[in-house]
Order: structure tokens, then C-alpha cells, then sequence
């Protein structure tokens, strides 16, 4: 018995190491960030806008980082610096608390116009999607609507974020099952109980007693997607409502938002 924990010890320590190198890796030396790219984030970011001075330096040095290691290709239109920080500003908020960490599980993400379906297409029946994972001939892609990505850091009131939301789901995704629970950001002794109150309040969305999306009911990997949405976006309000959600979410993703 002894030397079989032993065993299940070194593999999840080894384990561990892979998901830790999976991600992490030297950060480029400080580079300049463009006054003009600063201006934006400030316009569009309230995250970044509420950072301190040398938070948004370490922000900063994130976003560039993430233009080394990922491309941004846009798909029948045409992309701004908007565009690209938008998408980077999404990649860097729910890695923040972990810094020098980095998506090596994405190569690129395509922005389309608008929304899409389930085979890519912008054009026919059922083009409701606003944001994927890639799976298939589109491993290590990620798609998103550039409307939808505008809109979700442009409404002040809103509790959703289509890019945030999608790069949880790369975060979730790493470990190699996309079921809501990130092993990769969670301590081992958090997971019961970030279990425990997951399906306490996807039951209270079923009962419509929940400002949580509704959407996030759908399972376990579409609610830790949502509830990251809201923990990030209105943080207080969130806090307010949920604050036991609230404080597993802060020790989960390693931010203080209160």
C-alpha cells in the first residue's frame, strides 16, 4: 500500500512539473510598450485601469509577450491594434496572477466579423457562436467574433466576456479534460470544495435563482467559463452576490479583487 502512494506521489509531482512547464517560461526582458497601446488599454481595459502603476507595467510586459508567442489573424476583415490588445488583454487577465506563465497550448487566434457556427462558417444556418476552443484540424486555435470581443470589454454593466471566457476554457483544457476544474491553477484542497459550491449554484441557476448566466448550468466547464467572466468583470458586485463563489474564484486564479 505504502509503494503504491508512493508511485501515485512521483506521478502526480511529475505530473505537476509538466503542467507547470506547460505553461511557464522566462519572460522577455522589459520592453517598451507604446504610449499609444497604454492609451488604449486604459480606454477599453477597466482591469488595466485599475491595476497600480507597476501592476500595469507587469501587464504590459504580459500583452507582449503573448504577440511573441501567438498570432492574431483576422478572417474577411481587417484587425486594428484595438483588436490585437483586446485579445492579448483577454489572455493576460486570467494568467495575472501567475506571472512568467504562458499559452503554449495556442498558436493562434482568428478573429472573425461577426458570429459563427460549429463548422467556422460565417455565412448560413445556425451562426450563433461568439467564441471557441479549436478542436480537430483546429487544435491549438482559438476563434472569436471581434464584435463580440469589443462588446464584452466596452459594456461597463456587463457580466460577460466572450475572450476571457474562451481563454478559461484553454486554461481548464490543459490538463487534458475540459470538466471545470483547472488542476493546473488549483491547489489539491480546493478542489471539493470549489466542487461543492459549482453545483450548489448551477443548481440555483436551474431554480432561476441566480444572476449567474444561465448558460453557465450547461456543465461544469461552461460554468467555471461564466463565473470567471463575472469574477473579472465585476469583481464587487460578484463578491457581493456570491461571496463564498467570490473567495474560491480569488484563490483559484491567485487575484485579489475585493
Amino acid at each position: 500500500m505504502t509503494a503504491t502512494i508512493l508511485i501515485i506521489t512521483i506521478l502526480l509531482s511529475l505530473l505537476g512539473i509538466g503542467w507547470w512547464m506547460f505553461f511557464r517560461s522566462d519572460q522577455l526582458p522589459p520592453t517598451p510598450f507604446p504610449e499609444a497601446w497604454q492609451a488604449i488599454l486604459n480606454d477599453k481595459v477597466r482591469y488595466y485601469q485599475n491595476l497600480s502603476a507597476e501592476e500595469q507595467r507587469r501587464f504590459e510586459q504580459a500583452v507582449l509577450q503573448f504577440f511573441e508567442d501567438v498570432d492574431i489573424t483576422g478572417i474577411e476583415t481587417e484587425l486594428t491594434d484595438t483588436d490585437r490588445l483586446l485579445v492579448a488583454a483577454s489572455a493576460t487577465i486570467p494568467l495575472f496572477g501567475f506571472p512568467g506563465w504562458r499559452y503554449h497550448n495556442l498558436n493562434e487566434v482568428l478573429l472573425y466579423e461577426n458570429t459563427f457556427n460549429h463548422d467556422y462558417q460565417t455565412e448560413g444556418e445556425e451562426r450563433n457562436i461568439l467564441g471557441m476552443v479549436g478542436t480537430g484540424a483546429m487544435q491549438r486555435m482559438m476563434i472569436l467574433s471581434k464584435q463580440a470581443l469589443h462588446q464584452g470589454f466596452e459594456d461597463q454593466r456587463s457580466k460577460s466576456n466572450v475572450g476571457i471566457h474562451e481563454f478559461v476554457h484553454l486554461l481548464d483544457k490543459a490538463d487534458g479534460e475540459t470538466d471545470g476544474i483547472p488542476e493546473i491553477l488549483m491547489e489539491s484542497p480546493y478542489i471539493i470544495p470549489w466542487l461543492k459550491e459549482m453545483h450548489e449554484e448551477i443548481n440555483e441557476i436551474k431554480d432561476r435563482d441566480s444572476d449567474i448566466n444561465p448558460y453557465g448550468a450547461t456543465n461544469q466547464a461552461e460554468f467555471l467559463s461564466v463565473a470567471a467572466e463575472y469574477f473579472f468583470r465585476q469583481p464587487h458586485l460578484f463578491e457581493r452576490k456570491h461571496p463564498d463563489l467570490f473567495t474560491m474564484m480569488e484563490k483559484i486564479f491567485r487575484q485579489d479583487l475585493s
